[in-house]
C-alpha cells in the first residue's frame, strides 16, 4: 500500500517558511501602530515609527563601518533608549549583541570584549572610568568606541571616537536589512558572573529570543500596549527578554538608570505602569519604602520576580502594598525565565502565608520550553515527587542556548545526557511544580547533615528586623561546617545577635540554627543578587586567622 508523502514531495519555501527572529515584531509594531508611544526617557519620547528608524540607522552606521554577520557588537550601558535600540540594531546585520554588566569590574569588561572579539563598543559616560581601565588592559584591537552622552547622567567623561547621536546620522533610516538566514543564528552573547575564574559567554539565538519573546507574554497574560518600567537591567540575559516581548505587544518602555524608590513610584503614578521586573531585592525596596512615595498610585502592578527564590515575606509584602507577584526562574542560559509558578484559581482562596509559600516555588516550565525535571545529576533518573527528595533541575527545549563561546568542554559538560544541568539543587511536590532548595555549592554540611541556605534565609526574612539575610557555611572543627548569617536590618531596627538565633530557634532545627550572625551591608551584583561567594570567602579568611 502506498502512503502519502507528506515531507519529500512538500519541501519548505520563502512563502511557507520563514526563521523566527524577533526582529520581526519590531516591523509589524512600526507598521501597524507608527504613533504609538515606543520609549519614555526623562523628556525624551520615540514612537514605534521613530524607533524603527533609529534601529535600522543604527544598523546602517554598523554596516558602514565594517560590521556584519557574526560580528561582535557590546554595550555598556544603562536602561536607556539606545540600549533598547541595540537589541534590534545590532542583529539588524546578523551581528551578535553583547551586553556587558554595568557594574563589573575593569579586569572582567576587558576579558569580555577580548573574549567576545567586540568590533564596536558602545558605552553610556556614567561608566568612563572603568571603560577607559578595561581598554588600558586590553592588548589590542580595541574596538571603535561610540559614547552615549545622556543628559540624566550624574558623571563620567567622553572616552569614545564619536557621540552615539552623531554615528546614528551616519546612517541611513531607510536600510534595507534581512532577517537571519537561519534562526539558530546567534542573536547575542552574555557572559555569567563568573564566580571562579573566568566568566563563561553564553550564546543565544533568534530562534529563541523570539519564542522567549512570545512566552513571556503568554505567561504574564500581557495585554497589548503594557506600559513596563524597566527595573530590571536590560544587560541581564537580555531583559529577560523583554525588549522583544514589548516590541510584539507595540508597548512602552519606560527607561530608568538606576533603582530608586524615589524614582520608580513617580513614574509609575505618572505613566500607569502595569508592569515591572526585578529580583527579590528589587522589590524589598519597594515595599520597604516610605508610604508617602506610594500616595496616588491606585491601580495595581504587575511583577515578575526571580533572580532568587523570593521568601514568602516578600511575596506578603507586594500583596500589601499592591503589586501582583508571578515568580519566575531561569538561568543566562535559558534565556531568563524558562519556568513559572503557575497561578492556580483555588490559591486565591486560601491564607496569604499558604498562598506565599506556594507561589515561591520556581515551578513548572514556561508554554515554549519543552520541560523541566529534576532526575538524579549521576543516573538521570527522576526524583520522586514528594516535596522530600532532592535532585537537580535540568532543561530541555528551544529557550537552551546553543553553548558557551570558544569553550567546547563547558559545552559538553552543560549538555551531557541531552539536557541542560543548572545546578541547581530542588524537590518536587506531588503537583509537579518545583522548588529549589539550593545551589549545589551553597548546601552547608554540618556534621553529615544537609542544611539547605534558603530555608534558612527564609525564617530570617520572617523577622521583622530583616530587610535582606544570606545564609553560607563556616567553617567549623568539629562538625565541619556550620551555618553563618549575615543580615542587614531595616534603619529603625535594635536588634541583637541573639536575638536573630532565638527567632531561627523558634522555626528550626537546632542544627540549622546559625552559629554566628554578621549585621551590615551585603555584597550584591547589578541585578540584586546577593554574591555568596565573596561572604563565603569572608568566611574562610575569618577561619583560617583563628
Amino acid at each position: 500500500m502506498a502512503y502519502p508523502d507528506y515531507n519529500q514531495s512538500l519541501p519548505r519555501n520563502s512563502a511557507n517558511h520563514t526563521p523566527l527572529s524577533p526582529l520581526s515584531f519590531l516591523a509589524r509594531s512600526a507598521q501597524v501602530y507608527p504613533e504609538r508611544l515606543s520609549v519614555v526617557h526623562g523628556p525624551t519620547r520615540y514612537t514605534w515609527a521613530q524607533t524603527y528608524q533609529r534601529c535600522r540607522q543604527l544598523a546602517s552606521a554598523l554596516a558602514r563601518r565594517g560590521v556584519g554577520a557574526g560580528d561582535t557588537v557590546a554595550a555598556m550601558l544603562p536602561n536607556t533608549p539606545p540600549m533598547f535600540e541595540a537589541h534590534f540594531g545590532v542583529p539588524m546585520l546578523g551581528a551578535v549583541l553583547n551586553t556587558l554588566n554595568t557594574r563589573l569590574d575593569p579586569a572582567a569588561i576587558a576579558f569580555m570584549l577580548q573574549h567576545g572579539e567586540a568590533r564596536v563598543l558602545i558605552t553610556d559616560r556614567e561608566f568612563s572610568a572603568t571603560i577607559r581601565a578595561a581598554l588600558s588592559l586590553m592588548p589590542g584591537p580595541w574596538p571603535l568606541v561610540v559614547d552615549v552622552d545622556d543628559p540624566l547622567a550624574d558623571a563620567g567623561q567622553l572616552v569614545g571616537e564619536l557621540d552615539y547621536e552623531a554615528f546614528l546620522a551616519e546612517g541611513d533610516p531607510h536600510f534595507e536589512w534581512t532577517l537571519p538566514a537561519d534562526e539558530w543564528d546567534a542573536i547575542a552573547l552574555n557572559y555569567t558572573s563568573g564566580t571562579t575564574g573566568n566568566p563563561k559567554g553564553v550564546v543565544t539565538h533568534h530562534r529563541g529570543a523570539y519564542l522567549n519573546a512570545v512566552s513571556n507574554v503568554v505567561t504574564w497574560s500581557m495585554p497589548q500596549h503594557p506600559v513596563y518600567l524597566w527595573t530590571l537591567p536590560m544587560f541581564h540575559c537580555n531583559g529577560w527578554c523583554f525588549p522583544w516581548t514589548l516590541a510584539l505587544q507595540a508597548g512602552v518602555s519606560v527607561c530608568l538608570r538606576r533603582v530608586d524608590p524615589a524614582l520608580i513610584f513617580p513614574l509609575i503614578r505618572e505613566h500607569r505602569v502595569s508592569h515591572l521586573c526585578g529580583a527579590p531585592i528589587v522589590y524589598g525596596l519597594l515595599i520597604n519604602a516610605p508610604e508617602s512615595l506610594r500616595q496616588g498610585i491606585s491601580h495595581s502592578v504587575a511583577g515578575l520576580i526571580a533572580g532568587a527564590a523570593p521568601p514568602a515575606a516578600i511575596i506578603e509584602g507586594c500583596e500589601r502594598v499592591g503589586i501582583d507577584i508571578t515568580h519566575v526562574y531561569g538561568l543566562t542560559e535559558v534565556y531568563g525565565p524558562a519556568a513559572v509558578c503557575a497561578k492556580q484559581s483555588d490559591w486565591a482562596e486560601l491564607p496569604i502565608g499558604e498562598r506565599a509559600t506556594l507561589n515561591a516555588r520556581q515551578g513548572v516550565a514556561y508554554p515554549l520550553q519543552e520541560a523541566i525535571a529534576v532526575l538524579d545529576p549521576e543516573t538521570l533518573a527522576p526524583v520522586p515527587a514528594d516535596g522530600q527528595t532532592m535532585g537537580e533541575i535540568f532543561f530541555r527545549g528551544n529557550l537552551v542556548m546553543k553553548g558557551y563561546l570558544k569553550n567546547p568542554q563547558a559545552t559538553q559538560d552543560a549538555f551531557a545526557g541531552g539536557w541542560f544541568r543548572t545546578g541547581d539543587l530542588a524537590v518536587q511536590h506531588p503537583d509537579g511544580y518545583i522548588k529549589i532548595r539550593d545551589r549545589s555549592k551553597d548546601v552547608i554540611i554540618s556534621g553529615g547533615e544537609n542544611i539547605s541556605s534558603l530555608e534558612v534565609e527564609d525564617v530570617l526574612y520572617r523577622h521583622p528586623a530583616v530587610l535582606v539575610a544570606a545564609v553560607v557555611a563556616k567553617p567549623d572543627a568539629k562538625w565541619g561546617e556550620v551555618p553563618c548569617a549575615f543580615v542587614e536590618v531595616r534603619d529603625t531596627a535594635n536588634v541583637t545577635e541573639a536575638d536573630i538565633i532565638a527567632h531561627c530557634r523558634a522555626h528550626l532545627a537546632r542544627f540549622k540554627v546559625p552559629k554566628q550572625v554578621v549585621f551590615g551591608p551585603l555584597p550584591k551584583t547589578s541585578t540584586g543578587k546577593i554574591q555568596k561567594f565573596v561572604l563565603r570567602e569572608q568566611m574562610r579568611s575569618a577561619s583560617a586567622m583563628d
